[in-house]
């Protein structure tokens, strides 16, 4: 049986979309994650952004793409989001969400910094699933290959 994670894109004025920087890893992604128990899609995506990133969305501003074929035992469940930059200092943003580190064990924030990317600059940080899902949404044709920005 497949997982679902359920996350939101979000893009600033610009149409650049906000990544977060997955502690300990390589890659960067979108705020995602899984639902608690009763909980909506809407409401278990507005909790993942929260929690990774301290924003705090308006559950009505939220625009649903669907429930899409993600990796072999995982689909995603995403919602869009425009805000506008002086609204969201990324600055500010604060992972309240942790891990017991694999090394360590001290709990560990799943992710450790935010960054706004242009669509096309996308591929070099987000993973190769996370790209490929992209690529074949609206609003992601400066990724496809061949296509200039």
């Amino acid at each position: 049986m497949k997982t679902i994670s359920y996350g939101v894109l979000i893009f600033n004025e610009q149409g650049q979309l906000l990544l977060a920087h997955a502690t300990g890893q390589k890659h960067w992604d979108i705020p995602k994650g899984g639902a608690e128990a009763g909980e909506s899609a809407r409401d278990a995506a507005l909790r993942e952004v929260q929690e990774e990133t301290g924003i705090e969305l308006d559950a009505d501003s939220l625009q649903e793409l669907g429930r899409m074929p993600y990796l072999a035992r995982k689909d995603l469940h995403l919602f869009r989001v425009v805000l506008h930059t002086r609204d969201c200092d990324i600055a500010a943003c604060r992972c309240t969400s942790f891990f017991p580190h694999h090394a360590s064990g001290a709990m560990t924030p799943e992710v450790d910094q935010f960054r706004w990317v242009d669509i096309a600059d996308i591929p070099a940080h987000a993973a190769k699933s996370m790209t490929a899902l992209l690529r074949k949404l609206p609003g992601f044709e400066a990724m496809r290959p061949g296509t200039a920005g």
